[in-house]
């Protein structure tokens, strides 16, 4: 299998892009149906919504794996490869499966859509998600932890038989898909609810709470809910972890290690601690406290508050809603109680439709420097847009041509007591990814081609392998 052909695959795949989600299910069930439902032949626990219900599947599928079972892995979006979104054993799906599996949708699906049996031809992702059952499957996968793309009740993952089912966070996003209250985001993330599983609940909230209870309800699938049912307690903090106690109605564990920093992520961290014993007892077996302490202490899952440079620390962050950027601020507020707002400085970069003022607000305790960067994709906020909101919160506003020079800026104006924070998108942690470390080897820069045409440069492509101050 050629490079070429990888790099042309993927590319086919990425003008599909433009056409967006398109929420319901008529499409995925075509496809399944015609790949003979390898959706049916594995077990699965199914991972929804708003805020960390990526860390909350990689965290769960460390600790299958670490139990030793073969645990598959589907998240999304990826940071630096395509090949993220797909892993078993945190070991990323083969190009030459990626260009398999592609082609192989790709030609189900024009002979469906040729004679009526799909409405209309997949998205970007009804395509990912299919060439992950069908890999998961044709490797059989002992279990797989499947991410919820967007919402819960339309996506295209919600075809699966799931006996163990997370809805992390309920926050408003996407609210012309999802509904325009808190009662219809969980209504939406709730759908993943079905007779025979069992929900583990992050959410806190008394609104969204009461509406995951009650569609749990109608589905027959009984709650497990954060500060009821688990528990996370006695956290102690580090530079590059913490240290915490867990309690589930299965058991208690004192002083797990996580090699990740923030509050959100001890409370994700008990969410799958409780999905794996769910699951594991759903296939009669027991996993040990040996067995969890390794699989949490081992979890590698980039761009979540990733402490990416030591001196002064440079963290990076794909927080890009006002909920997550308020848990960011929180959490640095924790590592950095007496710091300086004139020796840090932060890194912003989003997409349109992003609620930029409403994230500036707890960002502005944080720093008093904030350079701007625009994203490379033709989905990006505009920068003058993001300055004129900035300057009603922050003294100093900086506008940069590109991430890579908007690092640098940044790197400059943070003082040796102070850090630098980047945040915005996953396009922007990506993009900073890339320029501080080049891209992976044999991985097309593909992140967002409708900007470009075949064989066009990356405007980071100059960028690549340059270390920040």
């Amino acid at each position: 299998m050629s490079d070429d052909a990888y790099r042309e695959s993927l590319a086919h795949l990425y003008q599909l892009r433009r056409f967006g989600a398109q929420p319901g299910l008529d499409v995925m069930q075509g496809l399944l149906e015609a790949l003979d439902h390898p959706e049916r032949r594995f077990p699965s626990i199914h991972v929804a919504g708003s805020k960390g219900k990526g860390s909350v599947s990689a965290l769960t599928a460390g600790i299958l794996t670490a139990s030793g079972l073969r645990t598959g892995l589907f998240t999304s979006p990826h940071l630096q490869s395509y090949r993220e979104r797909i892993q078993i054993d945190r070991r990323p799906i083969d190009p030459g499966a990626v260009v398999y599996g592609i082609d192989r949708v790709r030609g189900l699906a024009v002979s469906l859509a040729g004679t009526g049996r799909i409405p209309r031809p997949p998205t970007f992702f009804e395509v990912t998600t299919a060439l992950a059952f069908e890999w998961f499957a044709r490797e059989q996968v002992d279990v797989a932890v499947i991410e919820v793309g967007l919402g819960g009740r339309l996506d295209a993952t919600n075809v699966l038989g799931s006996k163990v089912g997370v809805v992390t966070t309920i926050e408003l996003e996407h609210t012309e898909v999802l509904g325009p209250t808190l009662t219809d985001v969980a209504r939406e993330k709730t759908g993943i609810a079905h007779p025979g599983m069992h929900l583990v609940v992050g959410e806190t909230k008394e609104e969204p709470l009461r509406e995951i209870a009650r569609v749990a309800g109608i589905a027959g699938a009984p709650l497990w809910r954060l500060d009821r049912e688990i528990h996370v307690d006695h956290r102690i903090l580090s530079s590059r972890g913490q240290r915490l106690d867990i309690t589930t109605p299965h058991r208690v564990l004192a002083g797990v290690d996580i090699p990740l920093l923030g509050n959100f992520q001890a409370r994700n961290a008990a969410l799958a601690v409780a999905a794996a014993d769910l699951f594991a007892a759903t296939i009669h077996r027991e996993l040990s406290e040996e067995q969890i302490r390794n699989g949490l202490r081992s979890i590698e899952w980039r761009g979540r508050l990733e402490l990416a440079a030591p001196r002064p620390p440079l963290f990076l962050d794909v927080a890009h809603t006002p909920e997550s950027a308020r848990a960011v601020a929180q959490s640095l507020g924790e590592l950095f109680p007496f710091s300086e707002l004139d020796a840090n400085a932060l890194l912003f970069g989003c997409l349109q439709g992003k609620r930029f003022d409403e994230m500036f607000e707890p960002l502005s305790l944080l720093a008093r420097t904030v350079v701007l960067t625009p994203i490379r994709s033709d989905r990006s906020a505009d920068v003058e847009e993001l300055r004129r909101s900035a300057r009603t919160r922050f003294p100093r506003v900086v506008v940069a041509r590109t991430a890579a020079e908007g690092l640098q800026l940044a790197r400059v104006a943070t003082r040796a007591e102070g850090y630098t924070l980047a945040l915005g998108s996953d396009y922007l942690i990506g993009e900073l990814l890339n320029a501080l470390e080049g891209t992976p080897v044999d991985e097309p820069d593909l992140s967002d081609p409708a900007m470009r045409g075949p064989g066009q440069e990356a405007p980071l492509a100059a960028a690549r392998g340059r270390r920040a101050r």
